[in-house]
């Protein structure tokens, strides 16, 4: 039994992945969330195996709710499911540790199918987000794997990672809050990310850190 946990602020939509679930062998769902920002108590208490994980919904979106579970439940397999097909959305959602990458009008058959591939340890992604992603590697595949952090990006950004606070950083390093902030700018414009979530989840998949 494949056990599932959604993640969809669409009423309409939550019921219909429900039922889905429960028509299909091999299946149950666990529980239904709106937003992200009791995630890591959700993951706890239902322990799915398999999370479906809508990208936009109100305060923490999705993307950030895959970079908190993959920190504390990197066993949880995770499908992105969203409306959007453009390459920023795909690649945040990959940098954050998702497996899989479906659309919401994909069908049912599809939604199923995605959630076994990755629950058995592969990936899932239709064929036009495949295709981005292998041209999005080609294309940087001769980057330098550091991605040129300094040292003191790379402290910052350990200290980050392991849950401290800018004030914090700075007080353990023995610098101002500003340059902490300085250097989490750069951080995210060389690793090409727009949130902490996703620089910290960038870090470890890299281990950058």
């Amino acid at each position: 039994m494949i056990r599932v946990a959604i993640y969809d602020d669409n009423l309409q939509r939550c019921e219909s992945l429900q039922a889905l679930l429960a028509l299909t062998e091999g299946f149950e769902c666990v529980g239904v969330f709106h937003d992200c920002s009791r995630v890591l108590d959700d993951m706890q208490t239902m322990q799915p195996n398999v999370v479906l994980m809508d990208i936009e919904m109100p305060h923490v979106n999705g993307i950030n709710g895959v970079a908190l579970i993959k920190k504390q439940f990197p066993e949880i397999k995770i499908v992105m499911q969203t409306v959007f097909d453009d390459d920023e959305k795909i690649f945040a959602s990959l940098q954050a540790g998702a497996e899989g990458y479906i659309l919401k009008k994909a069908s049912a058959e599809k939604i199923t199918q995605s959630i076994e591939e990755v629950y058995m340890g592969g990936a899932y992604m239709t064929p036009s987000v495949a295709l981005r992603v292998m041209k999005h590697f080609n294309h940087h595949q001769q980057q330098n794997e550091s991605y040129n952090l300094t040292s003191k990006e790379k402290e910052v950004l350990k200290l980050l990672s392991d849950g401290l606070s800018y004030k914090m950083v700075a007080d353990k390093l023995g610098i101002s809050y500003f340059t902490v902030n300085a250097h989490v700018k750069k951080i995210y414009e060389k690793l090409h990310v727009h949130s902490l979530g996703e620089a910290v989840a960038m870090a470890l998949k890299n281990r950058l850190v």
